[in-house]
C-alpha cells in the first residue's frame, strides 16, 4: 500500500487575499473554488496541491503545521515574497533558511535548496 500527499489545506479569514497571494507565491493555479475554499494546482500537476479555506477566527499562537518552500535564490525569494505581503519572523542564516508569515500570520519556510 502506498500514500502520498495530495493537498494542503490553509485556514484563512481572507479567502481572497489569501488566494491572490499564494498563487503569487507559488505559481500555482485556481483548479476550482467555492464561497469557502479554493484549490490551487501545480500548472505541471507533479506536485501537492494547496487548498484555502475560509475561516472566521485568526490564527492564535504557533502553527502546529508549516509549509517548507525550496530554492535555490533564497534571498531573492524571500524580498520577491516579502514584497507580495510576507512578513520575515526569523532568519536562519548559518542554516540556510528563512521564517515567514503569509498576509493571515501563517507562518512557513523558505529554505535554500
Amino acid at each position: 500500500m502506498s500514500i502520498s500527499i495530495g493537498n494542503v489545506c490553509i485556514d484563512t479569514t481572507d479567502l481572497a487575499g489569501a488566494s491572490a497571494f499564494w498563487q503569487a507565491v507559488t505559481g500555482y493555479e485556481v483548479a476550482s473554488s467555492d464561497d469557502t475554499t479554493v484549490y490551487l494546482q501545480d500548472p505541471a500537476k507533479s506536485a501537492a496541491g494547496l487548498s484555502l479555506q475560509q475561516v472566521s477566527e485568526p490564527r492564535l499562537g504557533k502553527n502546529r503545521l508549516h509549509l517548507d518552500l525550496s530554492t535555490d535564490d533564497l534571498a531573492g525569494q524571500v524580498d520577491r515574497i516579502s514584497e507580495l505581503g510576507a512578513t520575515v519572523v526569523r532568519r536562519f542564516d548559518e542554516g540556510g533558511w528563512v521564517v515567514l508569515a503569509d498576509t493571515d500570520g501563517n507562518q512557513f519556510c523558505v529554505v535554500a535548496a
